[in-house]
């Protein structure tokens, strides 16, 4: 299958991007430096395309409470939440933003790779319309410090009142956009839905107004370093259909008192009790940790490395991995095998990073 390409396609291109395949999409993983991408949404702003997200309509609040962990009988209008959607094992499907909408109804953000599937699994459940409507949007990403006041420059909409996890319809850069103060990178920002057509104005707008600000476009290797020190997990790595949403520390994206899909068996496993438990940890030397590496103690595999990655805020390296909960407690040590050596590693409290509060 030949992957798809954002609107945003032809702009990489001219900024010199390195392009991969991620989820069936042809993205961007850098367009200068990991690093330099890094530390201009820890220090200044990074403009990301996310176009290839995905996004599902969901009409009927039955259908959306059927199918999403979290009761969405209290999320108002432009209200965000982060929920699950799980299969009758428990496994997850799909992490999802769940926006509740004026007209009614929710908006679910999906994952690139996983958002035709994920909108066959909802309609198969057999409970009203269900909308494909991703690829008729774009989605910009702008992030870091001086994201709200560049963002606020380009639109007349107050953003002081949007607080995280809200969003608000209005303009950018004169295009009418979803204004929604979330992100994936552990710093404050927007992202910003708007048409299709309109994604090459908005973008490089954001890109001129920005110059002073020490804007850089940031691609796909920026973001995962990114969202790994904020301990945000990352589908098909820290998460998958095998996975339940205890393991993995998501237990605050279930209300167990409502049914939905994957409840019981999620409940059964905790009564059962975990024998793997996600984790953050640093090294303790100068290794770098990768996903599927396997951890080890006293010469035994006994778990492995969901993510990992140079750290380059923190000044080590970094990674989530599942462990025995045994080992699971900040303050333990294990070794993680790379390339035939047990490096030595400690597990630490999630997120690695926070961000400063404004003075």
């Amino acid at each position: 299958m030949t992957a798809e390409r954002t609107p945003l396609h032809d702009e990489h291109v001219r900024l010199g991007a390195q392009m991969t395949n991620f989820g069936g999409w042809v993205m961007p993983l850098q367009y200068s430096s990991i690093r330099g991408e890094h530390s201009a949404v820890r220090e200044a702003v990074g403009l990301f395309d996310l176009s290839h997200m995905g996004e599902l309509r969901v009409i009927d609040e039955r259908l959306a409470q059927r199918v999403v962990t979290r009761d969405l009988a209290r999320l108002q209008t432009g209200r965000i939440q982060y929920a699950l959607l799980c299969n009758e094992e428990g496994g997850i499907i799909d992490d999802v933003l769940v926006y509740a909408v004026a007209e009614g109804g929710y908006l679910l953000v999906v994952n690139a790779g996983n958002q035709d599937g994920d909108f066959e699994w909802m309609q198969a459940q057999g409970e009203g319309p269900v909308l494909n409507v991703g690829r008729d949007w774009a989605l910009v990403g702008v992030q870091g410090p001086h994201a709200v006041g560049l963002v606020q420059r380009l639109t007349n909409s107050q953003l002081g009142g949007v607080k995280y996890y809200r969003f608000i319809e209005g303009t950018v850069a004169d295009v009418a956009c979803v204004i929604s103060r979330t992100g994936y990178t552990g710093e404050d920002g927007f992202e910003l839905f708007c048409a299709s057509s309109d994604a090459v104005r908005l973008w490089r707008a954001l890109l001129d107004e920005g110059q002073a600000d020490g804007i850089k476009p940031a691609g796909l290797g920026a973001r995962d370093t990114l969202r790994l020190e904020a301990g945000m997990r990352l589908y098909g790595n820290d998460m998958d259909r095998g996975t339940n949403p205890l393991e993995a520390g998501l237990d605050w994206t279930l209300s167990l008192d409502k049914d939905f899909i994957g409840r019981d068996a999620i409940v059964q496993a905790r009564r059962n009790g975990l024998t793997r438990q996600l984790v953050g940890f640093k090294m303790l030397d100068r290794s770098i940790p990768r996903h599927g590496y396997a951890v080890v103690r006293d010469g035994a595999r006994v778990g492995i490395v969901s993510s990992g990655n140079v750290s380059f805020t923190l000044g080590y390296n970094i990674g989530m991995a599942y462990v025995p909960p045994a080992l699971a407690a900040p303050g333990s040590h294990f070794g993680v095998d790379v390339r035939g050596t047990a490096a030595p590693a400690e597990v630490v409290a999630l997120p690695f990073y926070k961000r400063p509060h404004p003075k």
